[in-house]
């Protein structure tokens, strides 16, 4: 620990003598320093023990010693030496009374000890302290190192990074999740910083802020967060708690924690780089139809993935979308953690502006992704009033195994398309093929198709002219069969031939073949959903 008063006091050499300030001789100091000025507290940082001859003071006035004593405190001076036997056989009086009257400690030096002596024993003691603080540091970095390479990695790490602090200790990852806390109970005190840990992964990397107690159930601690990672983006996030500043020996540790635990992040990450490569080769295999060549450069990496039943998710972001990467981001960090939690396989492979991700049926992967999207959804359906899009759309296949996985791309990527035509954030294949094909007409390319194609009748009609629309549509939905069509509109069957010959000729169609008709009926659904 750092020399005090009382440790001077306490050496035999020096003969000090304790006037005032009893109660506070455990302070720090952090020098000693001399100085016969009569104000020196510009020249003074604060933690020094001030030591005087009374060379240039009336140290026997005690409205000059209340001043003098009052200013010391406030420069955060700790302790004041006066030799006697040099200007004053003793110490004065007024100093004895003012310093007790702001209880900073006096000390009175014996005309034997010299000043130099009390400066070399604060320096010394300094310096053993330093090299202790150095040592302990050493042996920190040492288990620390050895935690981090054992097989529990980085959770190791963080229990011996708390016992070694005397409080306790905390991972995130990259999305904010706690990974790792030590002891068991920090977990809950570690999650209760999540507001704070955000805002410090919004800054680049390194940063780092300190945080209050938020009350006495922790025992009023100081929670320090420190960013981890090389480059601009956070990799993660180390929370620290004590119950005082860190000292000389403890920020040692903290900061080779913060090293190892960086070093280990982006040696992660370069692995994840690589195996977020070869996914991709075992992905254009699986698409291009090739999937046992996909199952041997899988090996034991993804070759799990492609033992069950899996789905396919395709995320995209909009053209031009201002926070495209952001967003893609956070959404491969949600996946990377459920992957992580679960301990399930899973195969993300970036490409622009859109993630392709390959994960277990019924795992967590793919129920984090809809979460992820749910969550979205709501935020938008919230939002006072419209806003530009700022999610990605995501597209989920249904169950597929190696041999159909091109199917299941083909499924993410219509899902994805119905997703971004009616502006929603997610749509499963399930829900497209289970449903009615009708909704997907409402679109503006096929409401502009249907009205272009159905725009001559439309015109014939608002001439007063006959009901062609109306009579079309009758005759469509019962099948080409006159006489019920003609029995619905409420007019002869020779009338009804007579309008269905003049829509031909309108159109410049026959209506005798199946994919007019059937393009027909489309537009008059489309029609209706529009002006629905």
């Amino acid at each position: 620990m750092p020399p005090t008063l009382a440790s001077l006091v306490q050496h035999s050499a020096l003969k000090l003598t304790v006037l005032a300030g009893e109660d506070r001789l455990d302070t720090p100091v952090r020098w000693a320093h001399v100085s016969e000025l009569a104000d020196p507290v510009p020249w003074m940082d604060g933690g020094e023990l001030l030591l005087i001859t009374a060379m240039k003071i009336d140290a026997e006035d005690r409205e000059t010693m209340r001043r003098y004593v009052r200013r010391l405190v406030r420069a955060g001076v700790v302790g004041l030496g006066f030799a006697v036997g040099v200007n004053y056989e003793h110490v004065p009086d007024a100093l004895v009374e003012a310093a007790r009257e702001e209880g900073l400690p006096l000390l009175e030096v014996p005309r034997r000890t010299p000043f130099l002596a009390i400066t070399k024993a604060v320096s010394a003691a300094i310096a053993a302290d330093q090299y202790r603080a150095v040592t302990a540091g050493f042996e920190a970095q040492r288990e620390l190192t050895r935690a981090a390479l054992a097989p529990e990695g980085p959770a190791a790490l963080i229990a011996r990074l708390a016992a070694h602090l005397g409080g306790w200790a905390a991972l995130y990852d990259a999305s904010g999740a706690v990974v790792a806390a030590a002891p068991d109970w920090a977990a809950r005190r570690a999650a209760r910083l999540g507001a704070d840990v955000e805002r410090l992964r919004d800054r680049p990397a390194p940063a780092t802020t300190v945080v209050g107690s938020d009350g006495a159930e922790e025992g009023g601690d100081r929670v320090e967060l420190q960013s981890l990672g090389s480059g601009r983006r956070t990799r993660g996030v180390l929370a620290v708690g004590t119950d005082a500043p860190l000292g000389t020996a403890e920020r040692y540790a903290v900061h080779s924690a913060i090293a190892l635990l960086t070093l280990t992040t982006e040696r992660s990450r370069a692995l994840q780089d690589a195996e977020q490569r070869l996914g991709a080769a075992v992905l254009r295999m699986l698409l291009a139809g090739e999937p046992e060549n996909a199952r041997a450069v899988a090996g034991e990496l993804y070759g799990g993935l492609l033992d069950a039943p899996f789905r396919i998710v395709v995320a995209e972001t909009a053209e031009g979308q201002a926070d495209a990467d952001a967003v893609l981001t956070a959404l491969a960090d949600t996946v990377d953690t459920a992957a992580s939690r679960a301990a399930e396989p899973v195969l993300a492979v970036p490409e622009g502006h859109r993630i392709v991700v390959l994960a277990p049926d019924g795992g967590a992967v793919v129920a984090a992704c809809i979460a992820h999207a749910r969550a979205a959804e709501a935020r938008r359906a919230g939002a006072a009033e419209p806003a530009p899009a700022t999610e990605a759309s995501l597209g989920v296949s249904a169950p597929a195994g190696p041999a159909a996985a091109g199917t299941a791309f083909r499924q993410a990527e219509q899902a994805l398309s119905v997703a971004r035509r009616r502006g929603r954030v997610l749509v499963e294949h399930e829900e497209v093929s289970a449903g009615s094909v009708l909704p997907l007409l409402a679109d503006d390319a096929v409401r502009a198709f249907a009205d272009g194609m159905l725009r001559a009748l439309y015109e014939h009609d608002a001439k007063g002219r006959g009901d062609l629309v109306a009579s079309l549509r009758a005759w469509l939905a019962r099948h080409g069969q006159w006489d019920a069509a003609a029995a619905d509109l409420g007019v002869h069957r020779h009338t009804l031939r007579y309008r269905m010959r003049r829509v031909e000729e309108i159109l410049g169609r026959s209506l005798d073949d199946p994919d007019v008709r059937m393009e027909l009926w489309l537009a008059l659904k489309a029609t209706s959903a529009g002006a629905a």
